[in-house]
């Protein structure tokens, strides 16, 4: 399958351009360059080619490879599915894909078992990922059943069609009802593993609106223009109000212990467009056990 696009804006490097404006990953990017798959104005490109307005990207698909990922039967919450996409209200604590040393245990390995059928533009890895979230965040997330509905999608999560809300519990009273966060995301240079805000990188864009306040904490609703990795994480602790039980850009010391496994950070609602009937569709997750039981808790210690 061969794919033309029109550069829409100057860019240092192509990969960096195709990653924004695409469904691929950077990874899979870099694969299909040193394969001889992506030309810019006819000629062979690197993903370092820098490329300019007006430049035209074609890129050739490389077949997938036969899935070696092994199917499991573990716990899937399917909140709708039909041929084309299924969505899924994903657990605190699973991975999305392998990845880092994971190869088993993964929401691909159950949607390999549960699901008759997945797409396979982010090969072998990745099959169905339209958009992950975080291991230690729950909620909801898209998957593409077939390779048109993996474009459908990827093209309304990168032009900012499809909408998707979260809800996190943050450390300290946010003053602001509402507010929006715009900034550069990057590798930390502390640690590579982390994210963090800098003075380069990409632009990160995370809108905020206070839902309830209580003496040590808030209850946010944040919404993405963006989908930097950890964004809302990273997000939040910039402003001065991690997230609860975030281990990694949480406090140090937290003001409080809920005994908590991962960030009381939920993807709450998901609005997309479906595929192949053009329908608006909207769904909602509620707020899981662990989560809604400290809300519980913070509630009656107000009231008291």
């Amino acid at each position: 399958m061969l794919t033309e696009y029109i550069v829409a804006y100057d860019c240092k490097r192509l990969d960096l351009y195709l990653k924004d404006n695409t469904e691929y990953s950077r990874s899979h990017i870099k694969t299909l360059c040193e394969s001889g798959k992506v030309t810019v104005l006819g000629k062979q490109a690197k993903v370092s080619t820098p490329v300019k307005q007006g430049d035209v990207i074609k890129l050739e698909q490389i077949e997938p490879k036969k899935l070696d990922l092994t199917p499991q039967n573990l716990p899937l919450d399917i909140i709708y599915q039909d041929e084309d996409i299924a969505v899924i209200n994903k657990a605190q604590g699973v991975t999305v894909h392998a990845g880092g040393g994971t190869t088993s245990e993964t929401l691909v390995n159950a949607l390999l078992y549960h699901l008759d059928s997945l797409s396979g533009i982010n090969g072998v890895i990745r099959p169905g990922i339209v958009h992950r979230i975080d291991k230690d965040t729950s909620g909801l997330l898209v998957v593409a059943k077939n390779d048109t509905a993996h474009l459908s999608l990827s093209k309304q999560i990168s032009e900012k069609t499809a909408k998707r809300i979260y809800v996190a519990l943050l450390e300290g009273v946010v003053k602001t009802d509402e507010g929006k966060i715009e900034t550069y995301i990057s590798r930390s240079e502390k640690d590579r593993k982390m994210m963090a805000v800098s003075n380069s990188g990409r632009i990160a864009i995370t809108y905020y609106k206070v839902l309830k306040r209580y003496k040590k904490y808030t209850l946010c609703e944040f919404s993405l223009m963006t989908g930097r990795t950890h964004q809302i994480r990273v997000h939040s602790k910039h402003i001065g109000h991690p997230i609860v039980g975030d281990k990694v850009y949480g406090f140090k010391k937290p003001s409080r212990n809920f005994s908590l496994e991962g960030q009381l950070l939920h993807a709450k609602k998901l609005v997309l467009t479906h595929p192949k009937t053009g329908k608006e569709m909207s769904f909602s997750a509620p707020l899981p056990d662990y989560f809604e039981k400290v809300i519980n808790t913070l509630d009656r210690e107000e009231k008291a």
